[in-house]
């Protein structure tokens, strides 16, 4: 996986991304609690706490750059559609870009890719498909790994968010 020029050979240690420390988060235990009565959280506050949770996730994942690999046909972000929502592909690292292309049966093939930050996929992208759009982040590591971000308020602009009735402001 080589970026326009660049060596597809790994040059040295290879940074995590800081979105793998937000997606690895678990519930802290209260001090004096235990393990037991730890689980045995209340819903709203385990609500609550999710929230913040993937709050704090978008937040890096908006500051972050990631892979967006590209179309070979057209050139543009490689894309899928899946439920009635277009999905961009993005990528913490060159490792997770690896783990898809083998699971589509794509490994031997040279994948080109650009760096985006995930506040131009979410702001600019999104809202210029014209369709339902969201971001699957690392999507080949399926639920233990990966994070989608969906087309709703929060996340995309209003005027793109599928749970708001027609650009009003109104949630549906």
């Amino acid at each position: 996986m080589a970026e326009s020029g660049e060596s597809a050979e790994p040059t040295g240690d290879l940074r995590r991304s800081r979105l793998y420390d937000y997606a690895d988060m678990t519930a802290p235990a209260q001090p004096g609690t235990t393990a037991s009565e730890a689980s045995r959280t209340d819903p709203a506050d385990e609500t609550e706490r999710v929230r913040r949770a993937f709050a704090a996730l978008l937040g890096e994942f908006r500051r972050t750059a990631v892979l967006v690999p590209l179309d070979t046909e057209t050139g543009g972000p490689l894309t899928a559609d899946h439920g009635g929502v277009r999905w961009f592909y993005a990528f913490s690292t060159e490792q997770a870009l690896a783990r898809f292309a083998l699971a589509r049966g794509d490994g031997e093939r040279e994948w080109a890719y650009q760096r985006w930050l995930g506040a131009r996929l979410l702001d600019a992208a999104v809202p210029a498909v014209g369709v339902p759009c969201g971001v699957a982040l690392d999507c080949a590591d399926g639920a233990d790994g990966g994070v989608l971000f969906p087309p709703v308020r929060g996340v995309v602009p209003d005027a793109v968010a599928v749970d708001l009735d027609g650009g009003t402001g109104d949630a549906t």
